[in-house]
């Protein structure tokens, strides 16, 4: 059998190369940036950053989710302030998403509704040749599944949101991912690129050596290298676990609806390129990256339950909590080193073992954005 290479391992250091994934990879696909509860009622918004793209998320007065570019179409101010301005110390900046479900630039006073449509421009009028009906704020691209919000960056250019979700949507469709809660949320800093915690998290081959308590828990996870695994039916546990806590435990009921191998096994999921899922019978760790360069990546790790276990006077979320944050940390620390690793000058690319066949998708899918801009070694 053939060893297939990784990706160069310049590829996992250069700027220029993190530039190019900018562009074509992270402002031109489905990105996953937030949970829909974190907009629970009309008005409210949230402003991220997208890999230095300003977006300014809302809930409009419809209840429907709605993204824009965070600048106004006049003099591009911000329309909502981050951070402190240099000159202003710690004046604050007007304006923003105000009560009303209007948008409000703070430079000018231009205002906007929450679907972007202009509706007032001071001493601006038709007479002048202005027509406020063509303007509107920059839009963004929104999808909603799961509970989860993702935006995109060039919608124009946007696959249909669900195209981009359809292969995960239908092998999680008895799990009510939508109706979970969070309880808890964990962030992380890797020194590491991007695409190597994705392959981390493709493959298991590492598990035997990396997470040790998780394949008590899992011992599928270290025979043979991982190489037998089923993620489409579902990992399964120890005989007597079904959960990835310590003790492969948990007095919290299991998701109503799962079928008997769902009762019993793990899934995972790699919903490209920024959102993985661990699911458990009774709770889900979703991890979302966001690659801040070339050697750096930050990840925010959510645990979501039900509504109905959050309710209890006595939920403890501390059991998967803790575990997980094991785990993760095992991870993050190998990915780190591995970045560390193919930094030598000798490095040119790695070999994937046939247990770690998922990651040629990997390799695929990044050459396929990236590769036609690639000039030099």
């Amino acid at each position: 059998m053939k060893l297939e290479p990784t990706l160069p391992s310049s590829w996992y250091r250069r700027a220029d190369i993190f530039d190019l994934e900018r562009e074509h990879i992270f402002f031109r696909e489905w990105l996953c940036v937030a949970r829909d509860e974190e907009l629970p009622r009309p008005g409210d918004h949230r402003v991220i950053d997208v890999l230095g793209q300003s977006i300014l998320i809302v809930r409009n007065m419809q209840g429907a989710v709605r993204a824009f570019y965070n600048v106004c179409r006049h003099r591009g101010s911000r329309l909502c302030a981050t951070g402190r301005v240099a000159a202003a110390g710690d004046l604050p900046v007007r304006g923003g998403v105000m009560p009303g479900g209007l948008i409000l630039c703070p430079y000018h006073a231009w205002t906007y509704d929450l679907d972007g449509r202009l509706l007032r421009a001071p001493f601006m009028s038709e007479e002048q040749g202005f027509d406020p009906g063509t303007i509107r704020l920059y839009d963004v691209g929104v999808g909603c599944w799961g509970g989860f919000i993702f935006v995109h960056l060039s919608p124009a250019d946007a696959q249909p949101f669900d195209g981009h979700i359809a292969g995960v949507r239908g092998r999680f469709v008895r799990y009510p991912l939508a109706e979970l809660r969070t309880a808890k949320s964990i962030r992380y800093e890797v020194d590491a690129n991007w695409k190597i915690l994705c392959e981390n998290y493709n493959e298991c081959y590492h598990c035997g050596p990396v997470h040790p308590e998780l394949c008590r828990v899992v011992p599928a996870f270290r025979e043979n290298g991982g190489a037998s695994l089923d993620w489409e039916r579902g990992v399964p546990h120890r005989p007597g676990a079904d959960t990835f806590t310590a003790s492969g435990t948990s007095t919290r009921r299991s998701f109503p609806g799962l079928n008997a191998d769902e009762q019993v096994r793990h899934k995972g999921e790699l919903v490209y390129p920024n959102l993985f899922l661990s699911v458990a019978r009774e709770h889900v760790a979703a991890f979302v990256l966001e690659p801040a360069g070339p050697m750096r990546t930050v990840i925010t790790c959510h645990f979501l339950f039900e509504p109905h276990e959050l309710a209890k006077a006595d939920f403890d979320a501390s059991d998967v909590v803790d575990f997980w944050h094991l785990v993760n940390r095992q991870d993050w620390n190998i990915c780190a080193n591995v970045q560390a690793g193919i930094s030598a000058r000798v490095h040119q690319a790695g070999l994937l073992s046939p247990m770690e066949d998922w990651n040629l998708d990997i390799r695929r899918y990044v050459s396929e954005r990236i590769g036609p801009y690639v000039n030099g070694p």
